[in-house]
């Protein structure tokens, strides 16, 4: 016996603009494809509603920057998974006695500011490679901890950051134990 999951169908996001983009991209469209022989209009208002069409689904394409709230929900969701990430490597070790068991979380965020609003930074990152205090990290990341049987294993020393702005990588490793 096999059971189906009805779904809802996702909604089409190609035309954000409406019926005025699909104009001007059909425009652009006619005036690529014949570029010596597309006609030009006579009356200078045809001419200047062409251009000012054209202008705006120009500026559609380009990205819009992210609202205030926007940034910090994006930023609070790359931060609960790179702690649960996080979480999910500090394990019990024996090292964990002397405060030696590393861990290391590899993350995608492709926005420089919603990266620097993950770590509090107060815009985008200005480094490579940077250097936080465990207690640093955990308050810009909220408290990160791990259990082991009778134990709970917490960040020590530093954490190490890697920010790849050409590849929209980072990189956070670092150190637990009890």
């Amino acid at each position: 016996m096999s059971s189906t999951v009805a779904g809802k169908k996702r909604k089409s996001d190609a035309s954000k603009s409406g019926p005025a983009a699909k104009k001007a991209r059909l425009m652009v469209d006619a005036i690529l494809a014949d570029t010596n022989s597309y006609p030009v209009p006579e009356d200078d208002d045809d001419a200047r509603q062409s251009l000012v069409e054209l202008a705006k689904y120009a500026r559609s394409l380009q990205p819009q920057p992210k609202s205030a709230a926007q940034l910090e929900a994006a930023a609070e969701k790359l931060r609960s998974a790179a702690r649960s990430g996080i979480k999910k490597q500090m394990t019990w070790k024996p090292s964990c006695k002397t405060g030696g068991s590393r861990w290391t979380y590899d993350g995608v965020c492709n926005d420089a500011d919603v990266f620097g609003a993950m770590l509090d930074l107060g815009g985008p990152p200005t480094f490579k490679t940077k250097k936080m205090t465990a207690e640093e990290f955990q308050d810009a990341m909220d408290s990160i901890e791990g259990s082991a049987r009778y134990n709970t294993l917490y960040m020590k020393g530093n954490v190490n950051i890697q920010w790849k702005a050409d590849e929209g990588t980072f990189k956070f490793s670092g150190t637990h134990g009890i």
